[in-house]
């Protein structure tokens, strides 16, 4: 398929209702308001192709640019590919979902996320810390410093209070992903919760809350699945 054709199968397939709700998610036009399902069946159909996931990316559609992180071939991302990305991923969905899971699922995520973290922009920034968060539930242990990790959590402490909505959510979400994955610092991933307390976020309106670190730890725990990695973090 074409980057055309495939733009016409989406806008063909748009729904105004489920654009409405996007919108309120923070997806930036343009875009059709196309449901990750159908998505879904264009990837099974593609599976994955390194340029074609470039060339709708770069479109600026967000439907396509969603599509795009389906079928990216994440182990021939570069370095240059990501930050061009990061830097085009101007809607929620696209920098704290899309570009995280593709960098995670790559040879470079790690070295990109904590780039990303120290960008003043917000939608960088909630990028790295949502990359990450990805890493940790997807890689071994083995493959990132937990000294840094250890540091991430006294950085969080002093920067979540004053950071911007999007990256605070994805500060406590890496906390979350931590605590859930990493079980050497399952106990000072909680702890570092408890002590940053309740954090107050601009949901805009809609029926999202901010995820807790104890009862997603819970959670897992009653299914006996803490720190069991995940396979994908792309869905």
């Amino acid at each position: 398929m074409t980057v055309n054709e495939i733009l016409a199968l989406l806008q063909s397939n748009g729904s105004d209702s489920i654009k409405k709700i996007l919108l309120k998610h923070g997806v930036k036009e343009p875009f059709f308001g196309v449901k990750v399902e159908f998505l879904k069946i264009i990837q099974k159909n593609i599976k994955k192709d390194y340029q074609l996931a470039k060339d709708l990316y770069k479109t600026g559609n967000a439907d396509a640019m969603y599509l795009a992180g389906l079928i990216a071939d994440d182990a021939l991302m570069t370095k240059v590919d990501l930050q061009g990305w990061v830097e085009m991923a101007v809607s929620n969905n696209i920098s704290e979902y899309t570009v995280p899971w593709v960098a995670a699922e790559g040879r470079f995520g790690y070295e990109m996320g904590l780039k990303w973290i120290d960008d003043k922009r917000e939608n960088v920034a909630a990028a790295g810390w949502s990359t990450l968060g990805n890493l940790v539930a997807l890689k071994p242990d083995g493959e990132f410093d937990l000294a840094v990790i250890r540091s991430l959590f006294t950085r969080i402490l002093k920067d979540i209070y004053a950071a911007p909505d999007r990256v605070k959510y994805q500060m406590n979400s890496f906390i979350i992903s931590v605590a859930c994955y990493v079980p050497e610092l399952t106990d000072e991933a909680l702890a570092t919760a408890k002590a940053i307390g309740t954090i107050t976020i601009d949901m805009k309106g809609t029926a999202c809350k901010i995820p807790e670190a104890q009862v997603y730890v819970d959670k897992l725990k009653a299914r006996g699945k803490l720190g069991v990695k995940k396979k994908t973090v792309k869905c």
